[in-house]
């Protein structure tokens, strides 16, 4: 893994910070994109790492156009891209099918697959030129056990497992794979805020996730594609 070059949009929040870290310690050269100038600044400093390891740019990973610019510089950087891990998403509160709005119907596919989309676009002809190439997205157990309420959330983390799998069907002629994360509540203090009085300590923490990640990234998982691996704690 020393040397890999990876791409990891929404290295910033909770999860891709974590993520971060990890393919940091193994010695990848990393492109990370941010909205958020202060956490930019966070997780520059808590890498640690050389400027010629790491690239930050701020990046809206709903524009495609952006994204792809994104992804030539980090190609023009780095020399090419081995590991691209979507982990751009959020939810935009609850509603029912009757009762979701235009607004946040494209809020949730914007966020949570178009970006995902975007990024996947993009990198896919580098990944193929790279002599192994791995994508992770991150889509949601909701996707698969969808709960009442959340209309545009579940099916927008639904459509992530179906794009990280149409990939991962399309690379078989390539050594690149492409897989899906499935959490249920991740013990971020995002989420705690929006569920106060659960008991934590049955959610996985954004650190076993990152473990996750780090071993779908590795050249060990080549014999993994197509998989949607639940990592739901005890919830």
């Amino acid at each position: 893994m020393e040397g890999a070059i990876s791409v990891i949009t929404g290295g910033t929040g909770g999860l891709g910070k974590e993520v971060a870290r990890r393919f940091a310690d193994r010695g990848h050269r990393l492109a990370i994109t941010y909205l958020v100038p202060s956490e930019a600044d966070e997780v520059e400093e808590q890498l640690g790492i050389s400027e010629d390891r790491l690239f930050l740019k701020r990046v809206d990973c709903t524009d495609g156009a952006a994204v792809n610019a994104f992804i030539a510089d980090t190609v023009a950087r780095f020399g090419g891209i081995n590991v691209l891990s979507c982990l751009i998403g959020g939810w935009a509160g609850g509603r029912d099918v009757d009762q979701t709005d235009d607004v946040r119907f494209d809020r949730m596919i914007d966020l949570n697959l178009r970006s995902s989309f975007n990024a996947a676009r993009a990198a896919l002809p580098h990944l193929r030129q790279a002599e192994w190439g791995r994508i992770i997205m991150i889509a949601s157990r909701a996707a698969v056990e969808p709960p009442a309420g959340q209309a545009m959330y579940n099916v927008s983390k639904a459509g992530v497992i179906a794009l990280a799998r149409t990939i991962a069907e399309e690379v078989t002629d390539s050594p690149v794979t492409s897989n899906v994360i499935l959490p249920s509540l991740i013990d971020t203090p995002a989420f705690r805020d929006v569920v106060p009085f659960a008991n934590y300590v049955d959610w996985p923490t954004p650190g076993e996730i990152a473990d996750v990640i780090d071993f779908l990234a590795s050249p060990a998982a080549s014999v993994i594609n197509g998989a949607a691996v639940p990592v739901y704690g005890r919830v």
